[in-house]
């Protein structure tokens, strides 16, 4: 009974005043009335400077009220038919399982369509868009972890590096303050040697003198006793002492000298000596590599530009630049070889990372016969007129003396490759940017005929 005493009021609460149909587009007037604006707007049509409220006729000359979408809602609960409830508020024969349930909000006053779905349900449903989401986020971490794992790498990977360069810079002083300890202490005997000599020498020259000067005083003693002799006397004695004249000349002096020291202490000669003794390898030539103009040796030691070969194709064959690989790639630790180019008009060596490209195609004498190449390091001469550096970009060379034979030194834990003018020992060029990976020696020919060897090294002591 309550509850239908209570839906008559609310069915009569919703109602306009002036049409007395069900409130739409609802209004609430100044003095508090509601109303459908559009049964107002009707009830005002022909009216001038008044306008009474519907229901108590307080004049509105502003014709101001408030739009009120509540009593829409409530007009909307209503308009539904009544329906018997069971005491528990829901329909009798209603399953709370199969519908989602209506309840009131507790922030307002008037029912809202908000659903409730059985635990059950919820959870499956919850547990489903959680699972998303996991993945979005597992999707979004995974790349941060794998970053952060790969700047771990580099954190440990730059420590590694800069210890053993901090250990080569140690070495190097070392083996130079040992080095210039056992110059210095050289160069101060010599000195020493030369000093005691420079005297002795000094001395005999006191010595000559004093004796010369002895003498002149004697013959200029003799020579004023003369003077008091008779005419007839004098002329005499004038030839005796003329000769005597002649024969007191300047007794020859020692020269005293020192030598000159401009000695310039290179600093990469020590550290050459050190890689060639302990990281030479025997570096041999890949045939399956080779260009089909080009043919190598049985020890395959030597390759030279020539004739063309009938061979069966190969995919890891340089189909036109006369270049070869080395049969075997460095990863790890630091090897260092020797290769002989003092008859050579043009040659590249250096270093790859395989895949390298095997059918480039460039110009003989054209610029991009000596161009940067992607995965190459190396040094070259370009037909007898520029050394080259060739890596991430060209770099033009000047060394002191042209070189007839170039040590390539590849360190893979510091990821650099150098190589050097073994003519005086020179450093030509050092790359240290090189990536990870494996690296395999690099032969270029050029076109002409004079053979690339790869030299024994010899021992430098």
């Amino acid at each position: 009974m309550e509850l239908a005493a209570g839906l008559a009021d609310l069915q009569a609460e919703a109602r306009c005043s002036v049409g007395k149909e069900y409130l739409k587009n609802p209004g609430t007037m100044e003095c508090g009335h509601k109303v459908c604006l559009s049964c107002t707007s009707v009830f005002w049509k022909d009216l001038k400077g008044s306008f009474p409220c519907p229901s108590c006729h307080l004049n509105c000359p502003g014709r101001n009220f408030l739009s009120n979408q509540p009593p829409g809602e409530f007009t909307e609960v209503a308009i539904l038919p009544p329906e018997r409830t069971s005491r528990s508020g829901r329909q009798e024969g209603e399953r709370p399982w199969e519908k989602p349930q209506q309840v009131s909000c507790p922030l307002r006053s008037f029912p809202l369509s908000h659903f409730v779905w059985p635990m059950e349900n919820a959870i499956v449903c919850h547990r489903k868009q959680i699972d998303s989401y996991i993945k979005l986020w597992r999707e979004m971490v995974e790349p941060i972890q794998k970053a952060i794992t790969t700047q771990r790498k580099g954190w440990l990977e730059l420590r590694k590096r800069t210890e053993c360069r901090r250990e080569r810079v140690r070495s190097q002083y070392e083996q130079n303050r040992l080095f210039l300890q056992v110059e210095r202490e050289k160069i101060l005997g010599q000195l020493q040697s030369e000093e005691m000599d420079g005297l002795a020498k000094l001395h005999k020259n006191l010595a000559k003198l004093s004796d010369h000067a002895s003498l002149l005083k004697g013959l200029l003693k003799d020579l004023k006793s003369q003077c008091g002799k008779s005419e007839l006397a004098l002329l005499a004695s004038v030839k005796d002492w003329y000769e005597r004249y002649k024969q007191s000349g300047w007794p020859e002096m020692a020269l005293v000298t020192l030598k000159g020291y401009d000695y310039r202490f290179p600093l990469q000669y020590s550290d050459l000596d050190r890689i060639i003794k302990r990281f030479q390898v025997d570096v041999i030539l890949d045939p399956e590599t080779a260009n089909y103009k080009l043919t190598v040796s049985k020890d395959q030691k030597t390759v030279k530009y020539g004739s063309w070969e009938r061979m069966p194709y190969s995919s890891r064959k340089f189909c036109f630049d006369p270049a070869v690989l080395g049969s075997e790639g460095y990863s790890s630790d630091r090897q260092y070889w020797e290769v002989d180019v003092e008859l050579k008009m043009e040659w590249v060596l250096g270093v790859c990372r395989e895949p390298f490209p095997r059918s480039r195609y460039a110009e003989r004498f054209s610029d991009e016969q000596f161009s940067v190449q992607d995965g190459l390091w190396g040094v070259g001469l370009d037909n007898s007129q520029t050394y080259v550096a060739l890596g991430g970009k060209k770099n033009h060379l000047l060394p002191k003396v042209s070189p007839t034979r170039i040590g390539i030194f590849l360190d893979s834990e510091m990821y650099e490759v150098s190589f050097y003018n073994l003519r005086d020992k020179s450093l030509l060029y050092r790359f240290s940017d090189l990536p990870r990976g494996t690296f395999w020696p690099y032969f270029y020919t050029g076109y002409d005929s004079e053979p690339l060897k790869i030299c024994t090294v010899e021992d430098l002591e």
